[in-house]
């Protein structure tokens, strides 16, 4: 008798329960369902995008390696196709993506804040990484304008930084890695088709509206034919995969036949776009990965540089003859003439495109204007946002059409200050010691090719910053900065680990 009163309040218990899962699974649904009407119902692309991202987001908040899977797949491949033709969605798109990079971010620091194994062995450059994140946050909201500047700032510099934290701490499986590193390489490969796509059809479309045709030159990093291309995106990109195939090729990694494949294909859109600073780039990416072999192996060093030297040679000849003919037919002036006014927008006083400033008269004028006659914004600068010209930030609005923003140096100087830019360039210096480490710890080869080739992407992204404002800014540059420096994040503490006999180490 007592047994079966029991098991009737159990049955009963748990069937009261299971109603009141029930109801409130509805009551869910029913409100989910209202305000995702409420969003549809608004017809804003950005409001409807968000809406989605956030939903996806909650179901894959146990998976994020699938997160991952999806800002790689729609940063570097979907985000830089569709603008080709639907330039005028490109920016929605964009901040769904920033919202999987924060939702990433998110997941990464509950998992360390409960578990303190998994923050064992990250390198220190992921700690600095973090705490510049850090500062950049409590030093704004100390110098509070507004809440837009500051939303938006945040949004443009950390939109995916999620991903360097991710792969740090949360990939655990060798497979995925190996996955990610043969989808980058799939992404280098497919640029040739786009950017003959472009070279053919966009073009034409560009020069008709007035513009330069190889302007629209951007592989799936971005283009559009109002906007332009993210062609020196795409060019670090394909150097930092040539890096990486030649260093692979260098350890003996990778044969001789397939490097002989493949390194064409990856080489091949640099010939098609139009980045100048390619030939400043594709020897220091040189130096940096042969720099021992120059001196402890001459010849061998010798047959790297006679071979970077002949791709020099063959863009500049392709690039400049191509140049030639378009000032010729536009009447614009002499092959000397463009040189000398190649140097004028860049290094002495002519303005960069629309600006007045160019990239070095951006620092002199910073020094000018945030000097040491303004400590406190000398120090610690104007906070997040604040120089950027397209969202309007105070200091901006300052200067119109100076371009204070025209470089990753010069909106951190703006905004963070001598002691931010000193942050962020610690990041880097911290990752070459983290890669140099492995480069002479490493047992694996591959590892160590890997490390040596990522040494060069730090000495590409070091020249970028005073080149261009990508790095802040441009989604799919980002993906590629985070993906490097959390890759080697990985590596580093996958060897630590192992040196040290944890059983945290990733399998």
């Amino acid at each position: 008798m007592y047994k079966k009163d029991f098991v009737y309040k159990v049955s009963a218990s748990t069937d009261s329960g299971s109603q009141k899962i029930f109801y409130i699974i509805v009551f869910a649904g029913v409100v989910m369902a209202m305000l995702f009407g409420l969003f549809a119902v608004t017809a804003n692309p950005i409001i409807i995008s968000l809406a989605i991202a956030l939903l996806a987001g909650t179901i894959l908040l146990v998976r994020p390696t699938w997160i991952i899977w999806l800002i790689l797949i729609l940063g570097l491949l979907t985000g830089g196709v569709i603008p080709i033709f639907f330039e005028h969605i490109a920016t929605r798109l964009y901040w769904g993506i920033a919202l999987l990079g924060f939702l990433l971010m998110f997941i990464a620091f509950i998992q360390i804040s409960l578990s303190s194994s998994m923050r064992k062995g990250a390198p220190t450059f992921i700690w600095i990484a973090l705490g510049f994140m850090v500062y950049a946050v409590l030093n704004s909201l100390i110098q509070w304008h507004s809440a837009g500047e500051f939303l938006t700032g945040s949004k443009r510099y950390f939109q995916m930084w999620g991903l360097l934290f991710a792969l740090c701490w949360l990939v655990r499986e060798d497979l995925d890695i190996r996955r990610f590193r043969v989808f980058l390489l799939f992404v280098a490969l497919v640029q040739l088709p786009f950017v003959v796509y472009q070279h053919i059809f966009l073009g034409p479309q560009k020069a008709a509206l007035g513009g330069l045709s190889f302007d629209v030159i951007g592989g799936t990093f971005g283009t559009g034919i109002i906007t332009g291309g993210n062609d020196a995106e795409m060019a670090v990109f394909l150097l930092i995969t040539l890096a990486f195939l030649l260093a692979r090729q260098k350890e003996n990694v990778l044969p001789i036949n397939r490097f002989i494949l493949l390194s064409p294909l990856v080489v091949a859109p640099l010939f098609l776009s139009e980045t100048k600073a390619i030939f400043i780039m594709l020897p220091l990416m040189f130096l940096v990965l042969y720099r021992y072999e120059i001196l402890k192996r001459p010849h061998y060093g010798l047959i790297a540089l006679i071979f970077c030297l002949l791709l020099v040679v063959i863009m500049g000849y392709i690039q400049l003859d191509r140049t030639h003919l378009y000032m010729s037919s536009s009447k614009a002036g002499s092959f000397s003439a463009l040189v000398e006014n190649t140097l004028s927008y860049n290094v002495y006083s002519q303005g960069w495109s629309r600006n007045f400033l160019n990239r070095t008269t951006v620092l002199s004028f910073w020094a000018d204007n945030q000097g040491i006659h303004d400590p406190a914004s000398f120090l610690f600068g104007n906070g997040l946002g604040s120089s950027h010209d397209g969202t309007g930030g105070h200091i901006a609005k300052r200067y119109p059409g100076y371009g204070i923003g025209l470089t990753t140096v010069s909106t951190l100087l703006w905004d963070m200050g001598i002691f931010g830019l000193g942050l962020f360039v610690t990041i880097f210096v911290l990752a070459w010691c983290c890669a140099d480490r492995l480069r002479r710890e490493s047992a694996m080869p591959t590892v160590r090719a890997d490390a040596a080739a990522i040494q060069a992407a730090i000495g590409l992204f070091a020249f970028y910053i005073f080149y261009r404002i990508g790095m802040l800014e441009i989604v799919s540059f980002q993906i590629v900065f985070a993906t490097v420096l959390g890759y080697l994040a990985w590596l580093y503490r996958r060897h630590v680990l192992a040196t040290t006999d944890n059983n945290d180490l990733p399998k």
